[in-house]
């Protein structure tokens, strides 16, 4: 029997120059407001908070986790690229066909597409 559980949260990954990325923004800040003297806190404060908030939402990471005869598989999956799921599409318990294709692990959802993911970890 294959069930579906769900889970999600960040897990930590590279940062990029977060500096360099908040320099450049700040720049085309200043550039699009009209090249305006004396904003550059305001700038660099909007420009900050923007890059934060793109990095943050593009290295956000969720999985789901299958048990396929006894043992757990936890498969990773964006969800910019998940075709529309959502946690909480399965509930605990929740039958779930599963195929296996080397590390991805592919999830039949109730609408019959599939969710593919990056298999993280084996538990069992």
């Amino acid at each position: 029997m294959t069930t579906a559980s769900k889970t999600s949260g960040p897990w930590s990954t590279p940062a990029p120059d977060l500096h360099e990325a908040v320099r450049r923004r700040a720049e085309e800040i200043f550039i699009r407001s009209g090249r305006l003297p004396g904003r550059d806190l305001q700038n660099w404060g909007q420009a900050e908070a923007e890059i934060l908030r793109e990095f943050s939402a593009a290295t956000r990471r969720f999985a789901i986790v299958v048990k396929v005869n006894g043992v757990q598989y936890v498969g990773e999956y964006r969800p910019n690229a998940s075709g529309g799921y959502r946690p909480g599409e399965f509930s605990a318990g929740d039958p779930a066909p599963v195929r296996f294709e080397g590390e991805k692990m592919f999830v039949v959802r109730h609408t019959g597409e599939e969710l593919e993911t990056t298999i993280v970890n084996r538990i069992g």
